[in-house]
């Protein structure tokens, strides 16, 4: 997809600040400091839509990116960050449970993972809870660029058995600083939008 407009709607904490034009969403989750901004960045060709930060934690609410006025990216709090409250933590678990259990909107979730590591308990239970709600799932195994390229099946491998990844969802190797995976994420996150001609809106 090429993209010619982005732009921020809304950082959304409640239902009622959702935006209301009824377009598709795809949501993007991870743990904190693993890369979401920075995938979001990379695909829409923008250095600095999506807020990258070295603190974790610093997304708390949901972000709505309206990407060529057809869809939005959806950027949740990440999760599993110690220094985070337990109070703050439980505040966003409720939210994020809110947006991805009712939003009807939602066609799938880009579940962002650090290739470079096993998935943590953290990971495994997004995509659990994912699963669990029959949302369809994309998995970015990010900074591939860090890797050896011999060792890319090994890692991936190691990715798809401890998610456990069900028939149907993808993973794809992504860097943020090469575009490895850019085009490949992109015909992916456009077969689950409607009226987007596999890719070629």
């Amino acid at each position: 997809m090429k993209v010619t407009k982005s732009d921020i709607t809304i950082s959304a904490v409640t239902p009622k600040q959702y935006p209301p034009e009824g377009l598709p969403e795809i949501a993007l989750a991870g743990r904190s400091n693993v890369g979401k901004s920075s995938f979001i960045n990379k695909l829409i060709n923008r250095k600095a839509l999506a807020r990258t930060s070295s603190k974790p934690g610093k997304t708390q609410t949901l972000n709505f990116y309206l990407i060529n006025d057809i869809f939005h990216f959806v950027d949740v709090p990440g999760y599993g960050y110690a220094k985070v409250s337990k109070t703050e933590r439980e505040a966003w678990g409720k939210m994020m449970e809110t947006y991805f259990t009712e939003r009807e909107n939602l066609q799938a979730t880009v579940l962002v993972i650090d290739i470079r590591h096993q998935p943590t308990n953290d990971d495994v239970a997004m995509y659990d809870f994912l699963k669990h709600h029959q949302i369809p799932v994309l998995v970015i195994a990010t900074k591939v660029d860090k890797i050896k390229k011999g060792q890319v099946a090994k890692h991936v491998k190691r990715v798809k058995e401890t998610l456990a990844l069900e028939n149907g969802d993808q993973i794809i190797p992504f860097s943020a600083e090469t575009a490895q995976g850019k085009e490949e994420a992109w015909r992916v996150i456009s077969s689950y939008l409607p009226h987007t001609n596999g890719g070629k809106a």
